[in-house]
């Protein structure tokens, strides 16, 4: 490794970009400046009430990092250069006044060799100008004002993220002291065969004054080499083969083998090393089996949405993933893998890195690499209509570019996308927009192995459901024409006949502990319009004409009654969280392979919320529902079909059950036990014997009905026991309801 001096930043704000701050605080680097301005001016916490709205006079201001550098000791031939890997986002660099570089984009890395100017002056003032946030003109006070910039629409404000608009040096900064002749960047790329048994590998390395002898070798997880390439004098492009590679394999499917490449450099007097992992494997987007009944042009009808990896196909099972942390300097590996490895423990295979956000830190795909979780990684559009314009086109290439460049290294990766809903009403963006155009020419130049979709969703695929209860005439868009009467997310999904649920999911409060952190006490309970609950999101968060938004007490009501308190409120909401989610995730999978996918809205939050879809409360806290999922998300297990969550008394409940089968091998004959428990009576309503289920398939079997006979309101327990295969049993949870009965319903954690 290169020596490298980190920096002593201060950080003002001014008015005009070539003036000097009143006032400088100390900048913590990687940080964002309104973070360090709130830490020295003693900001209240940006979680509570409605304190996040005090940020909002820092976004049209030129902010300007100030440090004083001294030259590093350096040997003959060696350069000083000025590193950052990250600046959010246009800015200005200037070393004594003189400008070094001009930049808009905060994904392309700065690398400037300092050497000459410090040999005139080893002791410099360094300044890096943040200009003011993009705004487009002409635009609301939304995410609309991001339309022309490269900079993730997110923090414009979101129906789950405060309108606080971040900028700084996000990413570490420092002065890098280079041999005469060192390795500035390599990388090894392959494609595999169509039997998977070689690696036809291409490498190449990018050289600072090229000579002495570069070599190249593959280590394996021991360290032992298993493949080398000796590059001819002057030469910086090789290929090479390496045959019987170790497969890096997702989550459950097998090992996530990685291997080691490693550049070598070495002259008369020094050595240059440059190492990456590397997995194999060969991902594809190939069409959902059915596709053929959905006619010509199939392409168009049916856009291919099964991931094939490593000629296998298996079903995505996974989140979107958001940012973790408002204030993108703080984000660190530690701040990723409690959240990474929580997704792999919920069997989960893919994250899809929602295109509103940021692109993740290189320690996110280190982790993702490392925990077999696939990636499906977005650029930075989301939800507006961007334009053809020059200047944006421009600055999206170079930083596309930027993007492609670092994140396809990793095995990871799985596929490419545009942006999210670019394609909707309320975008209005086309496959024959010029910034998906060049996108999809930039993947394929850059990274041809991988696939690309220009968004999400595309034909086939579904957005939604975003909430437990539905209520007509809203419905109509749901498929389910001619239905008068409200209904919930589980009759959805069972109308529903999507090739991809690619975004869907069920609200709750957070629980009462987060809650009371966030919202002052006299407003806790309760829960009103207005005020801090409003403002973290529990109503009117994305629905002008919906009073509930993600915290939907007239839904509390409409099943149970009346919340009487706060702690009854979040049990009530984090119930039905649990149940919905467990059902679309369930169907779903049980729509194979006519479905491929199911990844929920959202996974993670970068900031405490009230309310919202989020399975995991930040920074890592998991909600009721995330276990609810992993439950359902089990390679193999039995699973039960049932219309609705809630019956009246005298109705006949039917379930239909389902062996789930994600694995490449057979599960033998089992048997199958139904019961439906309730605080009365036990219902039996039989055993399946179920036969053989193929590999990688799944089946259903009996269709078992019993008439409810209750005598009060109750919670019931459908148990589904697999004889012999305790880690194959299932339980689920619906209401029965009894006309003239008072008796209040507490949820399941509250009996």
């Amino acid at each position: 490794m290169n020596p490298k001096f980190l920096l002593d930043f201060t950080v003002g704000h001014m008015m005009e970009k070539n003036t000097i701050p009143k006032k400088f605080v100390p900048a913590t680097v990687p940080g964002n400046v309104q973070l360090d301005w709130a830490r020295a001016e003693n900001y209240p916490d940006h979680h509570y009430d409605k304190n996040s709205d005090k940020f909002a006079w820092m976004e049209d201001l030129y902010w300007r990092y100030h440090a004083k550098i001294s030259k590093p000791a350096t040997k003959p031939g060696e350069k000083v250069y000025f590193v950052s890997k990250g600046i959010d986002y246009e800015f200005e660099i200037l070393l004594n006044g003189e400008l070094l570089l001009h930049q808009e984009g905060m994904f392309t890395p700065v690398r400037l060799d300092l050497t000459d100017l410090l040999d005139k002056n080893p002791t410099s003032e360094l300044d890096i100008v943040i200009y003011p946030v993009p705004k487009a003109e002409g635009r609301p006070r939304n995410k609309s004002e991001a339309d022309e910039s490269a900079k993730p629409p997110v923090s414009y404000g979101w129906d789950w993220h405060p309108r606080l608009i971040i900028s700084g040096l996000y990413e570490e900064c420092y002065l890098e002291v280079v041999p005469a002749t060192c390795i500035v960047d390599a990388e090894m790329r392959y494609e595999l065969s169509e039997d998977l048994s070689a690696a036809a590998i291409e490498l190449d390395a990018e050289l600072e004054n090229p000579g002495g002898n570069l070599l190249w070798q593959l280590l394996d997880t021991s360290g032992t080499e298993v493949c080398r390439y000796e590059f001819a004098k002057h030469t910086t492009s090789a290929t090479t083969v390496f045959t019987t590679p170790k497969l890096w394999w997702p989550n459950e499917h097998g090992e996530q083998y990685l291997y080691t490449s490693v550049f070598t450099i070495t002259n008369d007097n020094s050595t240059c090393e440059h190492r990456t992992r590397v997995g194999f494997r060969r991902v594809k987007l190939v069409p959902n089996v059915d596709a053929k009944d959905y006619g010509f042009p199939l392409s168009a009808n049916l856009p291919p949405i099964t991931v094939e990896i490593n000629n296998r196909r298996v079903f995505a099972k996974g989140s979107n993933w958001v940012e973790p942390e408002i204030f993108t300097g703080l984000i660190t590996r530690e701040t990723y893998e409690p959240l990474v490895k929580l997704a792999k423990d919920t069997h989960f295979n893919m994250l899809r890195t929602w295109g509103g956000c940021m692109v993740s830190k290189e320690s996110f795909f280190d982790l993702c690499d490392e925990y077999g979780l696939m990636v499906w990684q977005e650029f930075p559009l989301s939800c507006n209509n961007y334009r053809d314009v020059p200047r944006y086109l421009e600055v999206l290439e170079s930083e596309a570019i930027s993007i492609i460049k670092r994140v396809r290294r990793h095995a990871c990766l799985a596929m490419w996308c545009g942006g999210n809903e670019l394609f909707n009403d309320w975008s209005g963006m086309n496959d024959q927009a010029h910034a998906l155009r060049l996108l999809n020419a930039l993947c394929y130049r850059h990274d041809r192995l991988t696939p690309y979709i220009p968004t999400s969703p595309i034909p086939g695929m579904g957005h939604g459901c975003y909430v437990f209860k539905y209520d007509p005439p809203k419905l109509m868009t749901r498929g389910l024409d001619g239905v008068t009467e409200s209904y919930d997310c589980l009759t959805a999904m069972i109308h529903s006949t999507k090739t991809a649920y690619t975004e869907f999911g069920v609200p709750s409060a957070s629980d009462v502990d987060t809650l009371k952190a966030i919202i002052p006490e006299n407003e806790l309970f309760p829960p009103k319009p207005g005020g801090s609950w409003q403002h973290h999101h529990a109503f009117y968060a994305w629905h002008d004409d919906a009073l509930g938004s993600w915290l939907y007490p007239d839904v509390v009501e409409y099943y149970f009654g009346a919340a009487e308190n706060l702690e009854q409120l979040v049990a009530y909401t984090q119930m039905l969280q649990c149940i919905g989610y467990k059902g679309i995730y369930e169907e779903s999978r049980r729509q194979w392979p006519r479905c491929s996918m199911a990844l929920n809205w959202d996974y993670n939050e970068p900031w405490l919320t009230a309310a919202g879809n989020n399975l995991i409360t930040y920074p890592a806290k998991p909600k009721p529902a995330l276990y609810a999922v992993r439950e359902s998300c089990r390679q193999q297990m039995a699973s039960a079909r049932v219309e609705r969550f809630d019956f009246e008394n005298g109705a006949e409940f039917v379930a239909e059950l389902f062996i789930l089968n994600d694995l490449p091998e057979e599960i033998e004959s089992l048997s199958v036990k139904a019961t439906l428990v309730s605080d009365s009576q036990e219902y039996d309503l039989g055993v399946w014997k179920t036969g053989v289920t193929p590999s990688s398939l799944h089946q259903n079997g009996n269709r078992m009905a019993v008439k409810l006979s209750e005598p009060e309101n109750t919670l019931m327990r459908l148990k589904i026991v697999v004889e012999g295969r305790p880690d194959m049993s299932s339980e689920y949870v619906f209401l029965c309801k009894v006309a003239g009965s008072k008796k209040r319903v507490l949820p399941v954690g509250l009996v």
